[in-house]
């Protein structure tokens, strides 16, 4: 088998204004409060919830997390509470922590992480075998077997999201014991799937165990661990019936997890047939981008050609015809799925916060394959827009469902729109995009640099301020006020005697003009696949990179039929949105005409929203008509406009000034 192992910067310390308030939000605020939360210190209020649980003893107060884990370890007496998969949001927990650990260095928190390290060693039974609601046994869970109905049990996605946690943990801290839970998990996942007559030939409904497992390996080193990650994303769809199987052995109705998993197909899993025969990406989509990200990383490691162009296929898939301008992915609540080729409604759409951190970590692994400009361009979509929209600037709201319209009438009358809120909640009962959020965040530095020692090449993926020491001791420093000024300048410094290096800059696909600076001179050449590679020697750089940052109309294929006629507004990377609290409603009245963009004004408030760069347009308005008036004219009668202006705040914003109507696409004359 090939390797290709990812090679990550020996230190690296962000500094970049935005992502340094936000890193020290997640330290200081979500992790304090997400902590209380799962440990049943701070009662919360649930909305309606995307997710549901029948049979599932259910507690909307509070989320028994850390109860469920001391019940199984022995420490307490009790049941089971909440879904089945709850022991996830402890282990994501600990993985934001781990993540923030490490530029945090706080031994309080540490001391905690300790604790639940302990605790979980403690839960876990002697076969490595950790899953709270099969050790304690109440409720529906109270004579299941262990890996009899994986359709619907999570049990491999939660040992997966420890196995993440605990590798992060020990990367962060070296904390031993942590690791060997993990490795003792993925020990007892390998004795029971497998091959061989006497294991199970299946995976687990929800994929997340494969990019795990990968990840295990590329720590461990450990043969067994990237066999396995390589035989579950193989044996997906070889038995098209394998969970209905298993179903139909559990026994009818009454004691399914999910009953209302038996209607959805086996697209839903992907499991309709083996990964590389599948054309387009279907059914719920955090399964589906987390089983490309295990796909993409076993393939990389193992030299998989036909893996990776089939990864290469579906990827291509969701980003070119089922992903949202905000990086968003899930068209309709109904599973959260996918559903087809540019059905991409912006009141209806799911679009859960889950989906984008699982699309960013897939682009991530695309990059490792191959380093190329688009697989930058989409973590940074996600980075500025859908990635960060599901938190709240307080950092103790978040959202599931992130849709790109909204309007309080029909979100709290129109059953369709259920899934939609208008303020983000304080916690959910399927609570499985909180946590998902903070870990993205507190990680955001994976995705600033990939690198190839081989080749002795660093490449620049992200425009993230930071300090950062490479291979040979080599320092690159970026300086920026990223995104909202398109200025970048770096630093790099290569030791004398060290060999020359390539260091390789992202050119934007929104920037379409930029100049480019080494050491004072101006340099012009073309991008190669979106990156510019710059040759550098031993001594001292100077590069600075100037993107446009112009305000941009930007507008949908016409196979989209729900964005016809319209345009959304970006600047840099960032999309932005209008909210009613600053413009007269309704907003779909709003019109803006070709050139507007050129009148843009563009205001860096510092005060609103924790600091935003804002834009205001010229715009029409059609006149809202009375109460009394008909409710369908003769056209020819036409329809008063008057002028106006709009102001629309970065979509990542919305939601945090009270309920009110929301858009991003507006009427245009495109």
């Amino acid at each position: 088998m090939a390797r290709k192992t990812e090679s990550n910067p020996r230190s690296l310390e962000i500094t970049s204004p935005f992502w340094k308030a936000w890193r020290s939000k997640i330290a200081k605020e979500v992790i304090p409060y997400q902590w209380q939360v799962i440990n049943n210190e701070r009662k919360i209020v649930t909305p309606r919830d995307p997710g549901n649980a029948p049979g599932q003893e259910q507690d909307k107060k509070y989320s028994h997390a850390i109860q469920n884990l001391e019940i199984a370890a022995g420490r307490k007496k009790g049941q089971f509470w909440n879904f089945v998969f709850q022991d996830s949001d402890v282990y994501k927990w600990l993985e934001e922590a781990a993540f923030s650990l490490t530029y945090t260095h706080d031994k309080k928190l540490q001391k905690i992480c300790d604790w639940v390290i302990d605790l979980i060693g403690d839960a876990q039974q002697p076969d490595g075998y950790l899953m709270s609601p099969y050790i304690i046994k109440s409720t529906i869970f109270k004579n299941r077997k262990r890996f009899t109905q994986i359709h619907q049990s999570h049990e491999m996605y939660t040992m997966g999201h420890y196995i993440e946690a605990g590798v992060a943990y020990y990367n962060a801290t070296g904390n031993k014991k942590a690791l060997k839970i993990a490795c003792k998990m993925a020990d007892c996942i390998n004795d029971n799937f497998g091959p061989e007559k006497n294991k199970i030939h299946g995976s687990d409904g929800h994929a997340e165990i494969e990019l795990a497992l990968a990840k295990l390996y590329e720590v461990t080193k450990n043969e067994k661990y990237l066999k396995l990650a390589k035989y579950l994303v193989e044996i997906r769809g070889v038995d098209p019936h394998f969970y209905e199987k298993q179903n139909n052995k559990i026994g009818n109705g009454s004691t399914d997890i999910f009953p209302n998993m038996r209607v959805l197909t086996s697209q839903y899993t992907q499991s309709d047939k083996p990964l590389n025969e599948q054309e387009s990406a279907e059914g719920h989509c955090v399964r589906v981008c987390y089983l490309l990200t295990g796909a993409a990383h076993v393939a990389r490691l193992t030299n998989d050609k036909k893996m990776i162009a089939t990864v290469k296929r579906l990827w291509n898939n969701i980003v070119n015809k089922r992903m949202y301008i905000t990086g968003s992915v899930g068209s309709t609540h109904v599973g959260e799925a996918f559903t087809c080729d540019y059905d991409l409604p912006n009141d209806l759409t799911y679009s859960e916060s889950c989906a984008s951190v699982a699309l960013t970590i897939l682009a991530k692994q695309m990059m490792e394959i191959e380093p190329k400009g688009e697989y930058g361009d989409i973590i940074e979509k996600e980075l500025f827009n859908s990635g960060i929209s599901g938190i709240a600037l307080d950092g103790k709201h978040f959202y599931y469902v992130n849709p790109l319209e909204a309007d309080p009438k029909t979100a709290d009358r129109n059953p369709d729109k259920f899934h939609v809120l208008l303020e983000r909640a304080e916690w959910f009962t399927c609570a499985c995009c909180p946590s998902n959020i903070a870990r993205y965040i507190a990680g955001v530095h994976r995705f600033i640099y990939s690198i190839d020692e081989t080749n002795r090449t660093i490449y620049a993926h992200q425009y993230i301020a930071n300090k950062a020491v490479f291979f040979d001791d080599i320092k690159v420093e970026q300086k920026s006020n990223f995104p909202w000024e398109g200025k970048i300048d770096f630093t790099v410094n290569v030791p004398k005697n060290v060999k020359p290096i390539k260091f390789v800059l992202r050119i934007p696909s929104w920037s379409s003009k930029y100049k480019l600076l080494v050491n004072g001179k101006s340099v012009i050449t073309k991008p190669n696949n979106g990156l510019i590679y710059i040759n550098i020697k031993s001594g001292t750089y100077k590069i600075t990179l100037n993107l446009d940052m112009s305000v941009k109309f930007m507008r949908a294929k016409t196979t989209v039929r729900h964005d016809a006629g319209k345009v959304a507004v970006m600047r840099g990377p960032v999309v932005y949105a209008a909210e009613a609290i600053d413009n007269k409603a309704p907003l779909w009245n709003y019109r803006l005409a070709r050139n507007a963009s050129n009148k843009a004004i563009i205001k860096f408030e510092e005060k609103l929203l924790d600091g935003v760069t804002t834009i205001t347009l010229p715009a029409t308005r059609r006149v809202l008509e009375k109460e009394t008036d008909a409710l369908y004219v003769d056209a020819n009668k036409g329809i008063k406009i008057e002028t106006g202006k709009l102001k629309l705040i970065p979509y990542y914003a919305w939601a945090n000034r009270g309920a009110n109507a929301m858009l991003v696409w507006f009427d245009s004359d495109f």
